[in-house]
């Protein structure tokens, strides 16, 4: 799609207001180089409490983290120390390596938390951050405390694919959907993602979103889709030790809510669900009290987990 001339941008000027809100909550925004041409930018407080447990929230695709974390960040700060990476290749997070694995990103993003000096965290990651949060549970067990998975299809199979548990047949048509190019293809998304999307968003407004979000970095966040599934099989997916949190939509079709139960079995007691109902796979913004009260519960936590499913259906207060 050509690029047109626009007085304003209405997307820019959202993330222009979300970084000023994200500062007004604490945080301040660093970049740290990793060396090998790997830069990666990091929200992190401003004033770190010694005495705070330290939260680490890693956003998906879709957008940065400013946009996915926006209703999750001031509800959080007031009792952690918040941490909120771009993952490489969104935001002003970038690589030169050809590792397109979530264990490189997990890496990188350990690394990040090092030089900030946080040694214990717990991590939340949604979508594709979770597959990078639980990659880093995995890696790096001495360091992460809990783990929250959010809508993350870690225990998806590469069979699933053709065996049609997906709305997609193949990784390059789901990159075509989460990369889209058109406004009828970002509709498509939203549609996917959301369990109640307005039909009536103007074309030119998702026009100014692909051109702000959508159009850097297509090749390699599509290499990275294909490092997710190739040759995944759950019988070689590790199982973790923390203990997990399950968070899905009931109404999930990205990743469908069979994922969350495949999951929950794969780790034996060591997990609990909580099933978000009447959302999709963007429960957190769909039903942000909700995601922010039972996400906080568990954060607080020192208890096991359950292992019992939880459905989240009346609003409930932050």
């Amino acid at each position: 799609m050509a690029s047109k001339p626009r007085c304003i941008s209405l997307t820019a000027s959202r993330s222009r207001c979300l970084k000023l809100y994200f500062s007004r909550s604490g945080l301040r925004p660093t970049t740290t180089d990793l060396g090998g041409g790997t830069v990666m930018h990091c929200w992190v407080p401003r004033n770190p409490n010694p005495t705070r447990k330290n939260v680490l929230l890693i956003h998906g695709f879709g957008a940065n983290a400013l946009w996915q974390f926006c209703e999750a960040v001031p509800s959080l700060v007031a009792r952690f120390n918040v941490y909120v990476p771009d993952l490489l290749f969104f935001g002003k997070s970038y690589s030169t390596e050809t590792d397109r694995s979530e264990a490189f990103q997990a890496r990188c993003v350990k690394r990040v938390m090092e030089d900030n000096k946080v040694e214990k965290m717990a991590v939340v990651g949604i979508s594709y951050g979770g597959f990078v949060a639980y990659s880093m549970a995995a890696q790096f067990p001495e360091s992460v405390e809990r783990v929250v998975i959010c809508c993350a299809g870690v225990c998806m199979e590469e069979k699933d694919l053709a065996e049609g548990l997906f709305m997609v047949a193949t990784v390059d048509e789901a990159a075509g959907l989460l990369m889209p190019k058109t406004p009828e293809k970002l509709r498509e998304l939203m549609k996917l993602t959301f369990f109640k999307f307005p039909k009536s968003v103007p074309s030119f407004i998702l026009e100014d979103f692909i051109e702000e979000m959508c159009v850097q970095y297509v090749e390699e966040k599509s290499e990275m889709l294909h490092a997710i599934a190739k040759g995944r099989k759950l019988s070689e997916l590790p199982k973790i030790s923390q203990p997990t949190l399950i968070m899905w939509g009931d109404k999930d079709q990205v990743f469908p809510l069979e994922l969350a139960h495949r999951l929950e079995r794969h780790l034996e007691g060591n997990a609990e669900l909580t099933v978000i109902k009447k959302a999709g796979h963007g429960f957190f913004l769909e039903r942000p009290r909700q995601f922010n009260r039972r996400l906080k519960a568990f954060l607080e936590s020192t208890a096991a987990p359950t292992a019992t499913a939880t459905v989240a259906d009346a609003p409930l207060k932050a």
